[in-house]
């Protein structure tokens, strides 16, 4: 990755320790930026987790590239060269958005955790815009936008009910402002092949 890709950045990079352990891209092939919730209550909590080993052939772990925090403060944590482990079948082409957010925390897949009635703050969607607009200006081919419940559909066994079956994924959750980032970005809604 060009260094003025770190140099000349609105956002705080705080690379991972494993980052050159994820497989190397080019810029060329993201197209699709998926946003997620953290489902963790901090900001330091989803670090934490971030840079615990997954993959002990390849010494990495599952986050996203950047992360915004509910005050707005967005951090780096893996380039956008590097392919980060945060959506299943779909890393390769894709920059994950993490927002902080507690989603279903701490039993996210209890049956009576699957509302998901907490709003994301405007801070933080307008910094996330404002990301998604730094971003689509780097990265020639960015052009849609997918949330992380669109692209994985896997359902579980409920924590405190296994005859029931709850979704895996549900972030960014009912209360993302889809209307607010497609009216303020040139992102598209991401087709899922």
């Amino acid at each position: 990755m060009r260094d003025d890709w770190l140099d000349n950045t609105p956002w705080t990079v705080r690379l991972l320790p494993y980052l050159q352990g994820l497989q190397a891209r080019g810029l060329i092939e993201v197209n699709v930026a998926v946003i997620h919730a953290t489902e963790l209550p901090t900001l330091a909590e989803a670090r934490r987790y971030a840079e615990v080993i997954h993959y002990p052939g390849t010494q990495t772990g599952n986050s996203g590239h950047f992360y915004v925090d509910t005050d707005g403060q967005v951090e780096c944590w893996v380039t956008p060269d590097r392919v980060a482990h945060h959506v299943k079948g779909h890393n390769h082409g894709s920059v994950g958005i993490e927002l902080v957010h507690p989603g279903r925390y701490p039993d996210w897949y209890a049956t009576d955790q699957q509302n998901w009635s907490l709003p994301y703050p405007d801070v933080q969607i307008e910094a996330l815009v404002e990301l998604l607009n730094q971003l689509q200006a780097r990265l020639p081919r960015l052009h849609h936008i997918a949330g992380h419940d669109e692209l994985d559909l896997t359902e579980v066994p409920a924590s405190d009910d296994p005859t029931q079956t709850v979704r895996r994924k549900l972030d960014p959750g009912r209360t993302f402002p889809w209307a607010q980032v497609y009216d303020n970005t040139a992102l598209s809604a991401y087709v899922r092949r």
